[in-house]
């Protein structure tokens, strides 16, 4: 069955009504009903258009963050991090960071939604990633064969659930500039 093409103003609004959902109720409690509900859609249109809940949900997220990391290059390693985390504003990081944090308890119940979240999400920011680093790597900024390259992201990952973890305190740009110059370029010999 073919798509109707929503504007992307309309996909925005559709966009934005489910993360403020799943913002105020988590994965779990969001349905298909409320998203039709809140956008005045019907769940018919829902389903045609995104086929499931976890990625509606996931495509929500992806159009949150519209700018890729592979688009970023300021000509330094440094430059190319600061730059990415400078996107986003504190309050945003806040609030991204509790929409992950419930959502990374929810994919341990939901197998569909860690696949979309992999397929549509994080494989696109991994090979993002991979490209801003060989980017580094091509200048002679890393050595290609440096060890800490495949823990980046892992490092990356760990400074944003930590935070709140260990600091009970909500990740700011500051700490992840800081994080980035302290830990993340050091490690990587830069």
């Amino acid at each position: 069955m073919a798509r109707t093409r929503l504007t992307p103003e309309r996909e925005g609004e559709l966009y934005e009504a489910v993360l403020d959902l799943l913002r105020e109720v988590g994965y779990d409690a969001l349905t298909m009903d409320a998203v039709a509900a809140r956008t005045r859609s019907s769940k018919a249109t829902l389903y045609r258009q995104w086929g499931s809940k976890p990625e509606l949900v996931v495509k929500a997220l992806r159009h949150d963050k519209p700018v890729s990391l592979s688009d970023i290059d300021t000509g330094s390693l440094r430059g190319d991090f600061h730059a990415a985390l400078s996107r986003t504003d504190d309050c945003q990081m806040e609030k991204d960071a509790a929409l992950m944090r419930g959502l990374s308890h929810a994919v341990h119940e939901n197998p569909e939604l860690l696949q979309a979240l992999r397929e549509l999400l994080i494989e696109p920011e991994m090979t993002g990633l991979d490209q801003l680093l060989q980017r580094a790597v091509d200048r002679g900024e890393l050595r290609p064969d440096n060890p800490a390259l495949k823990y980046i992201p892992h490092m990356l990952v760990g400074a944003l659930a930590a935070r709140q973890l260990i600091e009970d305190r909500p990740l700011d740009q500051a700490f992840l500039m800081d994080y980035v110059d302290a830990v993340i370029l050091p490690a990587l010999g830069v």
